[in-house]
C-alpha cells in the first residue's frame, strides 16, 4: 500500500505529510459502486447458508441467575444460563398457559414460570422443546429451523477469528426500521466509507471487489486500502477484506498493516416488527481486536475503559448506516430504489 509519509514509520500511527482533501474535494466513488455490483454481492450473500442460526445477544449480557428474551422473526426466544454456566434456550412462551418466560427466575439453573411455577432445566417438558444454542465467547446463537427452513448445522458458520485471550473485543447492539438484507447491502458498500463517515476514516480506495480481481483469495469479497483516523494527521492506514459468510453476515478482516488479523463481525437478526407493522432488524457489531505488538497485552489489560470507546465509535457510525438502511427500505417497499 502505498501511503504519502513525513518520516520513516516506527509504530501504528502515520502522519500524512499533507492533509487529505476537504470533504468535498475528495475523489468522486459513485462511478465504481456500481449498483448491479452491489447488488450481485448482495443476492450472494443471501444465498449462502446459514444453518438456520441467529445471533441472539452480546454474550456478556447473559449473566448466571438471569433469563433473556429475544423475538427472531416470528419465533418468541428465551435463554438462560444452567447450573453449569452453559446456555439453554427454547421457545419463550409457557407451555402451560403462555406465560412469558422471559420474565422468569433463575433458580440453581432452572428457569422458574412466574405464573404457575413450571421448572426448565433445558431439557424437553410439558410440551415445551429446546433450541439449539452456541455460545462462542463473544456472541450468543440459537438455531429456529421452522425459520430459516435450511438444512442445519450444529454450529453457526463462524469465520476465523484471532485467539479470544490474544484479543481486545467489544460489541455493540442497535435495532433498525429495516430488514437484514438492508444492513447486509450497507456493509457490502465500502465505496461509501470516507463520504458517509468523514470522522472515521480516510483516503478510503477499493482495490479490488467481486468479478474485478484481487479477491480470489479472500472468497470474492472487497479489498478495500483505508485509513483510520486518529487525531489531525495521525491515521492508521490498513488494508482490510469485507466478505459475507452467511446471508445476515459481514465480516471485515485486517489482512496488512496495524492489527492484522482484526476482524469486525457485522450480524442483522430479524425481529417482531414495531407497531406500525415495519421491520425491524437487530444489528450486533462485535470488534475483536489484535495486534503482534509487544503492547498489545497492556491494552488489553486496559479493556474496561476501552471497550466503552470502542462501542461509542460503532453506534456512532451505526447511527449513520441505520439511517441508511432505514431509507433503503423505505424505498424498496414503494418501488423507488434505483436499479
Amino acid at each position: 500500500m502505498s501511503r504519502r509519509r513525513s518520516r520513516p514509520r516506527t509504530g501504528p500511527l502515520l502522519r500524512l505529510r499533507r492533509r487529505p482533501p476537504a470533504w468535498p474535494e475528495q475523489p468522486a466513488t459513485w462511478r465504481a459502486a456500481a449498483p448491479g455490483l452491489i447488488a450481485d454481492a448482495l443476492q450472494q450473500a443471501l444465498a449462502r447458508p446459514s444453518g438456520n442460526w441467529y445471533v441472539l445477544a452480546p454474550s456478556r449480557d447473559l449473566p448466571p441467575g438471569r433469563a433473556l428474551g429475544r423475538t427472531v422473526g416470528s419465533r418468541e426466544v428465551v435463554v438462560w444460563r444452567t447450573a453449569n454456566g452453559r446456555p439453554a434456550a427454547g421457545p419463550g412462551v409457557c407451555p402451560h398457559l403462555g406465560a412469558p418466560l422471559k420474565d422468569g427466575a433463575v433458580h440453581r439453573g432452572a428457569l422458574i414460570c412466574r405464573w404457575h411455577g413450571l421448572a426448565l432445566d433445558g431439557a424437553p417438558c410439558a410440551g415445551w422443546s429446546p433450541y439449539p444454542v452456541h455460545d462462542d465467547g463473544v456472541l450468543l446463537w440459537v438455531r429456529l429451523d421452522g425459520l430459516g427452513r435450511e438444512e442445519p448445522t450444529d454450529r453457526p458458520p463462524l469465520t476465523a477469528r484471532p485467539p479470544l485471550p490474544r484479543a481486545l473485543c467489544a460489541v455493540h447492539t442497535a435495532t433498525g426500521r429495516c430488514e437484514p438484507e438492508d444492513i447486509v447491502a450497507n456493509r457490502l458498500d465500502p465505496w461509501h466509507g470516507a463520504w458517509f463517515h468523514p470522522y472515521s476514516f480516510v483516503d478510503l480506495t477499493v482495490v479490488g471487489a467481486p468479478g474485478r480481481g484481487g479477491t480470489a483469495a479472500h472468497g470474492g469479497g472487497f479489498t478495500v486500502d483505508v485509513s483510520f483516523k486518529v487525531a489531525g494527521r495521525l491515521v492508521v492506514p490498513v488494508r482490510a477484506v469485507f466478505t459475507a459468510p452467511g446471508p445476515r453476515t459481514v465480516v471485515m478482516r485486517i489482512t496488512h498493516g496495524e492489527g492484522r488479523g482484526s476482524v469486525v463481525e457485522t450480524h442483522a437478526t430479524p425481529l417482531s416488527p414495531d407497531p406500525a407493522g415495519r421491520p425491524r432488524t437487530l444489528v450486533t457489531e462485535a470488534v475483536l481486536a489484535t495486534s503482534d505488538r509487544p503492547g498489545f497485552a497492556v491494552t488489553r489489560r486496559a479493556a474496561p475503559v476501552l471497550r466503552p470507546l470502542m462501542r461509542a465509535a460503532a453506534a456512532r457510525l451505526w447511527r449513520d448506516d441505520l439511517a441508511y438502511a432505514e431509507r433503503r427500505r423505505q424505498l424498496r417497499s414503494t418501488g423507488r430504489f434505483p436499479g
